[in-house]
C-alpha cells in the first residue's frame, strides 16, 4: 500500500516571526528544537526551513525581541539557545494582535462571497 506523503503549507509571509516570538513564550530553545516544535504542533503541517530560521533568530536578535547564549542540548550537542526579551514578549501580543485582525478580515471576505 503506497501512503501519500502529507503536504506541507508554506507559511504565510510575516508569520514566521509570529511562530518563532509564540514558540520561545513557552520555554528557551535552540533553532532546531524550534522548528520541530512548530512543525509537531502543526501536524507536520508547517515546516520551517533552517535556510528562513537562522536568519530570522538573527534579526530577531538585532531588534532585542530575543537573546542567546550556548548550552548543551539533549543529545549532549553545543547549540545556541534561543529566550524571549520583554520587548520579545511585547512584540508576541503585537503580533498576535495584528495576526488576529488580518484573519478576521480574511474570514469576513470568505464568508461574504
Amino acid at each position: 500500500m503506497l501512503r501519500r506523503k502529507r503536504e506541507r503549507d508554506e507559511l504565510l509571509p510575516g508569520t514566521l516571526e509570529l511562530l518563532i516570538l509564540k514558540t520561545l513564550s513557552q520555554a528557551p530553545m535552540h533553532g532546531y528544537g524550534i522548528a520541530q516544535s512548530i512543525q509537531q504542533i502543526s501536524d507536520d503541517i508547517l515546516q520551517v526551513e533552517e535556510g528562513s530560521l537562522y536568519p530570522a533568530l538573527q534579526r530577531m536578535q538585532i531588534k532585542g525581541w530575543l537573546r542567546s547564549e550556548w548550552g548543551t542540548t539533549e543529545t549532549n550537542r553545543s547549540a545556541r539557545f534561543y529566550k524571549l526579551t520583554a520587548d520579545g514578549r511585547k512584540q508576541l501580543n503585537a503580533e498576535v494582535q495584528k495576526f488576529d485582525r488580518i484573519t478576521g478580515a480574511i474570514w469576513r471576505v470568505l464568508e461574504n462571497t
